[in-house]
């Protein structure tokens, strides 16, 4: 009896210290980060281009921007631009500028895209897998030579 009292009161102690434990979404989600990062590409929390604008759709906004840095633009025209994803077609906004080839060949999670003059990237709901952080890569790498040749 004395054994089961005293197993009931560290169990009782160390409770609290399961919330600590991430959760299977936490550690995929990690590890997405991470083979972004190890990939040569930077996370960011970012808004959704257009998101505040009439009619955009709120749920739409628990998106993570995956990039990948650029050298400055000297001497060229500045970049930016944004993209857009609805129903598999790709949409210019602002400006009307033409879909970049690399998005075109992007995973259906992504959502968005966007050119600065620090980045180009995506947004999406980590809803993939490593191989699609390696797909991402690669298409954004591509787009990254396109602009800065």
């Amino acid at each position: 009896m004395t054994y089961l009292i005293i197993i009931f009161v560290i169990a009782l102690a160390l409770a609290p210290l399961s919330h600590f434990v991430p959760s299977k979404q936490q550690r995929r989600q990690a590890s997405l980060r991470e083979a972004a990062a190890v990939s040569g590409l930077f996370v960011e929390f970012r808004e959704l281009p257009n998101s505040n604008a009439p009619g955009a759709r709120g749920a739409r906004t628990d998106s993570i921007y995956y990039g990948l840095r650029l050298r400055p633009s000297r001497g060229r025209a500045r970049r930016r631009g944004a993209w857009l994803c609805e129903e598999g077609s790709w949409r210019a906004l602002g400006e009307r500028a033409p879909v970049p080839e690399a998005l075109l060949g992007m995973p259906e999670a992504v959502l968005a895209a966007s050119v600065d003059e620090a980045s180009c990237g995506i947004y999406w709901r980590e809803s993939g897998d490593v191989a699609t952080v390696a797909e991402i890569q690669r298409l954004l790498a591509e787009w990254g030579q396109q602009l800065t040749a």
